[in-house]
């Protein structure tokens, strides 16, 4: 399957960073090579170009071609036949000679060798060598200044040069290239091939690994078997497989929580269907009586508002278990949304004959704010004074407090109640999905204290259940209340930018 665009391989980026180098270092190479030839190939011409220097400078400082060059008036010196067949002996390259005189005229020669450098030292009998040219062809020169015999306290020297061209330097170098280069042709391949399959065996863990994942069930959320992956791959795997764990915990609670909606959704749409076949039946046997109708009519409503506030709850539960939309979060007025809430619940606490009030700053005297998503602290707020007013008796009273830390750190939220409260045993389990306390006929979804939690949970705040008034053996309830229940959640909190002083 050919890899989607864009996408890129580890094959290939292990192999292109391997043979990168070997690619850039082999020019170098070849470079580095041919400069270390050239040197090795030098080396033994220029110790043979420095004898017939030297040999040329000892003939011309000897007495005998003083001797000579005297009977001739200086103008030039003969060579010895020796030493002229010394210097035309090559038959590759074309040799050069000089012999400059006391007074830098020229004696013996060619004239058109170049003289040495200025700068270089004038010390006799000290061998030098340069690169020049003559007539554009390149040579390699071997100078040197000479001192006459009989003349060895005087400063004045003469000039010997001896220069050839570079035929013989230039083919040594290439043979001494190719003995080397030519070999790496052969090796260069054969290393890339080398490294291919030395990738493709160690990537071959990696194609059986994708060979195991693939082939798995969709519903097969088991580990993966860690004892047949690279050491290297390790760390990954051990990550997948802590993925697949949380997602079919995740999985499990999602059929579990959609079973029990399913359930609890049935008893309402059930009542809906048996109340609007009784007064079908009703109307077809000619005994409806306006007050029936009435009734199942009023049944009919109370289902399906039972059916509604499920699913408003299953609606608000899914929004709280939304991470990415509890995420989006903001400074919010703990106090302030306390208030609104208490305010919409006044007509139902009024119906119910409950005293439902307020305790702590108001919106304008608060001064700390948390770090939340307004609607889901919202609903937080109103999930805990519905679950109040459901399990409070008439002429009971619901508390909505507010409690703000004076050094800043915290802002908790109590709501309280007078009702029978929740056994100890039970404390942890009305948080879950669908759980009623036993002994009780209130009307719920099961779904209030779960949502509460969760949205703490997605605010990093501690919640906790306790008693508003603890038990004591003996001692009976004032006006046959209960216990009560008492919320309490506590927020990270920070001073409001607009708080006095």
């Amino acid at each position: 399957m050919a890899a989607e665009s864009g996408q890129r391989s580890l094959f290939g980026e292990i192999l292109d960073w391997m043979l990168a180098p070997l690619l850039l270092i082999w020019p170098i190479s070849v470079a580095l090579t041919w400069l270390v030839a050239q040197g090795i190939a030098g080396k033994p011409y220029d110790r043979e170009l420095g004898e017939m220097a030297r040999t040329l400078g000892l003939q011309v400082a000897s007495p005998a071609a003083a001797a000579a060059a005297g009977r001739k008036g200086r103008s030039q010196y003969a060579l010895a036949p020796e030493a002229a067949a010394l210097l035309r002996a090559d038959e590759t390259d074309t040799v050069y000679y000089q012999v400059l005189g006391l007074r830098g005229e020229l004696l013996n020669g060619d004239a058109k060798l170049p003289m040495p450098p200025d700068e270089d030292p004038i010390v006799p009998w000290e061998l030098h060598f340069r690169d020049d040219e003559v007539g554009h062809e390149r040579v390699r020169v071997a100078y040197l200044w000479v001192s006459p015999e009989g003349m060895a306290g005087s400063s004045k020297t003469m000039l010997v040069q001896v220069a050839e061209t570079l035929g013989k330097r230039g083919r040594l170098t290439n043979e001494i290239i190719k003995g080397v280069i030519l070999p790496q042709f052969v090796i260069l391949p054969l290393a890339v091939l080398l490294v291919w399959l030395a990738l493709a065996r160690g990537i071959a863990p990696l194609n059986e690994l994708q060979r195991r994942i693939r082939s798995r069930e969709s519903s097969d959320l088991s580990p993966i078997d860690e004892h047949r992956i690279p050491e290297e791959v390790a760390p990954l795997v051990r990550a997948i497989n802590d993925l697949l764990a949380r997602l079919d915990q995740s999985i499990s609670s999602q059929k579990h929580f959609l079973a029990d909606a399913a359930h609890q959704l049935k008893t309402p749409l059930a009542g809906l269907r048996t109340q609007a076949e009784f007064a079908q039946r009703e109307i077809d046997e000619g005994r409806s009586e306006p007050a029936e109708l009435k009734r199942s009519l009023q049944q009919i409503a109370l289902s399906s508002q039972r059916a509604a506030h499920m699913v408003n709850q299953l609606l608000a539960m899914a929004r709280a278990e939304d991470q990415e939309h509890a995420a989006r979060r903001s400074e919010v007025n703990l106090a302030e949304l306390a208030i609104e809430t208490v305010r919409d619940f006044v007509p139902r606490a009024f119906d119910k004959r409950i005293d439902l009030g307020y305790e702590g700053p108001e919106q304008e005297q608060s001064g700390l704010s948390i770090l939340g998503h307004p609607l889901l602290i919202r609903e937080l707020i109103r999930n805990l004074v519905d679950n109040a007013l459901l399990y409070t008796p008439a002429g009971g009273t619901v508390t909505v407090r507010v409690v703000e830390d004076p050094f800043g750190q915290v802002s908790v939220l109590q709501v309280e109640d007078s009702g029978p409260g929740v056994a100890e045993a039970e404390r942890e389990q009305v948080f879950q999905p669908f759980y009623r306390a036993l002994g009780t006929n209130v009307d719920g979804s099961g779904l209030g204290l779960a949502i509460v939690r969760e949205i703490a949970q997605q605010h990093e705040a501690e919640l906790t259940l306790d008693e508003t008034r603890p038990r004591r053996p003996g001692q009976a309830e004032p006006d046959g209340q209960g216990p009560g229940a008492r919320f309490t959640v506590r927020f990270s909190a920070h001073p409001l930018p607009n708080a006095e002083a």
